[in-house]
């Protein structure tokens, strides 16, 4: 791989930018804005302000969202997933792993569920 290549997917990783692309697309479609541009303009605002502790990072999803994709992924309802399970719930809604402190035999309660998304 060429050395501009690696740099360029540093910068990527080092920002989280195909995280935060993800997401701001994720958004588009679930919120499925008249003005798009706009929309986006507020988020990063939202962003910007939630990185400064003056605002809520924005959500996709609420709470009874989060919940319902919990239920889902607990078909037999034991109060809590595999750590497989939440590793690819995470990485379908576009949120990063990589930092996932989380054992293959440990089960996720819906606490540590919502607080990871």
């Amino acid at each position: 791989m060429a050395a501009g290549e690696e740099q360029s997917r540093e910068y990527l990783r080092r920002h989280r930018l195909p995280e935060l692309l993800h997401h701001l697309g994720a958004l588009l479609l679930f919120h499925r804005p008249e003005r798009p541009r706009e929309f986006l303009i507020q988020v990063l605002e939202r962003v910007k302000a939630g990185r400064r502790a003056e605002g809520e990072y924005p959500d996709l999803m609420d709470e009874a969202n989060v919940e319902a994709m919990f239920s889902l992924l607990d078909v037999l309802g034991q109060g809590h997933i595999t750590a497989v399970q939440y590793r690819e719930a995470l990485k379908t809604l576009g949120l990063s792993t990589e930092d996932l402190e989380v054992g293959d035999d440990e089960n996720i309660t819906l606490e540590v569920f919502k607080e990871g998304v």
